[in-house]
């Protein structure tokens, strides 16, 4: 460091992770409940194959987002500095709530 350069304080996180930490927990919640009136709806009035089927890909891609939304709360409450989401985890997250929706919609048209 030169003479006469300041210093920059350290970044101070505040409650951000915390907030960060319950928002994911909030939409884990958020897509237990779109899963669960998912098989709810495909199990309601009989049962047939289609309905099976998007009913085991509702819960799939749940347990995936539930994977990936545990690992990112466990990192969250790990550290005061928590590292940044992966674009590729970021991407997945995304993905997996697209598809469940369109699951969700599916069953329900």
């Amino acid at each position: 460091m030169s003479p006469g350069a300041v210093a920059e304080p350290l970044r101070d996180p505040g409650l951000q992770p915390e907030r960060t930490r319950l928002a994911w927990r909030r939409t884990t919640l958020s897509g237990t409940v779109a899963a669960v009136l998912a098989v709810k709806t495909a199990l309601h009035g009989g049962v047939s194959v289609v309905g099976l089927v998007v009913c085991a890909l509702c819960i799939g891609l749940w347990l995936a987002f539930l994977a990936l939304a545990h690992r990112r709360i466990s990192v969250l409450a790990s550290s005061a500095e928590p590292a940044a989401l992966a674009p590729r985890h970021a991407t997945a997250t995304v993905l997996f709530t697209v598809a469940l929706a369109l699951c969700g919609a599916a069953l329900v048209l």
